[in-house]
């Protein structure tokens, strides 16, 4: 019986292990490619899978997901002769596992190889301005590149980067210099450009400062000279209206006379030739009227100055006096006796002028 048992268990055994060597269980995202006594049969999909015990074999396994790899620093020569170190980085995928596995042997070292001449060629038919600025044009010309010859191994190359482009230390220093003294004059363009606008302004304010401040004065000086003017005109117009005698003249023109010396900055004054005159005419004047009224008793030159209440009294001006007083006392003088005069004459116009008024002597 022992043999028969051990039959059976070796059997079992046996049958446990065929059982066993004929599932396979393939994960997401992952292809398995069999070999059947050597020779591709088929690629396993994800899920559970059976296979022909000791006449099928896993040769490869794949994973079909999108993966990246990052080569090493090259170094490319441009066109202007310069040497630098460029980085890349790739994204692909494997579309055809059955390719990847029999068309290349070490996919990733062909993709790597086929990258850096691409490299080569596109980077040196370009300087190092353009290589530096022209890294969309780059990524294009390599993923155009690749993904052409890398579909026949069974990959699609999504996207091709440049991580780095590293020029030789004096060319980075040269750059550095190079920026510096750009950001300089950009700097000082900018701080001339501030004070030009700064100067405009001031001079426009100052200049619209100057039009409004002589736009002022000539509104001012053309307003003063309307009220002289308009003065003038009523004067003017009063003294033709009421037909003013030689007196009244003479009054405003002895009037005058102490305004000139009314100036601080005055050191001396003139009389005017006309003075005398013009004292003569008044003191005639006077002199008529006190002949047509009642006599009066002489007074002094201070208190004809002070004309009585019924206006009746008629002051005269010696000459000998106007003669020994100096020049400012006697334009006071005068400009006394002729407002007494004007009041006098303001008294016989309004007598005149209503006769049922009696004249007072």
């Amino acid at each position: 019986m022992e043999p028969v048992v051990i039959s059976i268990v070796v059997a079992a055994i046996v049958i446990v292990f065929l059982v066993a060597s004929s599932v396979r269980i393939v994960p997401q995202a992952r292809r398995y490619n069999v070999e059947r006594f050597g020779r591709y049969r088929r690629t396993l999909q994800p899920g559970l899978n059976l296979v022909l015990p000791m006449a099928d074999r896993i040769n490869t396994k794949l994973d079909v997901r999108e993966q990246v790899y990052s080569s090493d620093p090259r170094p490319v020569i441009t066109e202007d002769n310069l040497v630098v170190n460029i980085d890349t980085v790739l994204y692909y995928q494997i579309t055809d596992p059955r390719a990847a596995a029999y068309e290349v042997a070490d996919y990733l070292q062909a993709i790597d190889q086929l990258t850096v001449t691409t490299l080569r060629n596109v980077i040196g038919s370009m300087d190092l301005e353009e290589t530096l600025t022209s890294r969309e044009e780059i990524n294009s010309r390599l993923r155009a590149v690749l993904d052409d010859a890398t579909g026949k191994w069974g990959i699609r190359v999504n996207r091709v980067e440049i991580k780095a482009i590293d020029p030789p230390h004096t060319i980075k220093e040269a750059m550095e210099k190079q920026m510096r003294a750009e950001r300089d004059k950009r700097a000082a363009i900018l701080h001339a450009e501030g004070e030009r606008q700064a100067k405009i302004l001031t001079a426009e304010g100052t200049k619209q400062k100057d039009i409004l401040e002589a736009q002022g004065a000539q509104q001012a000086m053309i307003l003063r000279a309307d009220g002289e003017a308009k003065a003038v005109e009523l004067v003017f117009q009063a003294v033709h209206r009421n037909n003013a005698d030689p007196k009244v003249l003479a009054y405003k023109y002895l009037e005058t006379l102490p305004h000139l010396a009314s100036s601080d900055n005055n050191t001396f004054w003139v009389i005017p030739g006309e003075l005398t005159e013009a004292v003569r005419t008044v003191t005639r004047a006077f002199g008529d009227d006190g002949a047509s009224t009642a006599s009066a008793p002489p007074t002094e030159p201070s208190a004809g100055a002070e004309a009585a209440p019924d206006g009746a009294r008629s002051p005269e001006l010696e000459a000998g006096s106007s003669l020994l007083l100096d020049a400012a006392a006697a334009a006071d003088e005068a400009e006394k006796q002729a407002a007494a005069a004007v009041s006098d004459a303001k008294a016989e116009a309004a007598a005149a002028q209503s006769p049922q008024v009696p004249r007072r002597a």
